[in-house]
């Protein structure tokens, strides 16, 4: 019977050839993670920009308004459209810097 030596999460053998419950559900859950990214990334690509509409949903109408007010995101709007768009990265910068953890989408509140 052939016998494996687990590694450690540093790349390091463990001697004793067994992992750690916490190690073993580190790992499986690091796993899950980059496996759930990767499969959201090739589906569904993430649009650079986000309607304001969507930012709503995303971020809450009166937090959107407040954040355009004080100057912190800067809508922009294409001439051939009468949407307005935001660019997404510029809105989680300004979610993450913000004193909420979290934001839910208006119907999960």
């Amino acid at each position: 019977m052939a016998r494996f030596r687990a590694l450690y999460p540093n790349g390091r053998i463990n001697p004793s050839g067994r992992m750690k419950y916490t190690e073993l559900a580190t790992l499986l859950k690091n796993a899950a993670e980059q496996g759930t990214a990767n499969a959201i990334k090739e589906e569904q690509p993430v649009p650079d920009q986000l309607t304001k509409a969507d930012a709503y949903r995303l971020y809450g109408r009166s937090n959107v308004d407040r954040w355009l007010r004080e100057g912190l995101i800067s809508k922009q709007q294409p001439t051939d459209t009468s949407q307005i768009f935001f660019d997404r990265s510029e809105l989680e910068a300004v979610a993450a810097s913000s004193n909420r953890i979290t934001y839910l989408p208006a119907r999960d509140r």
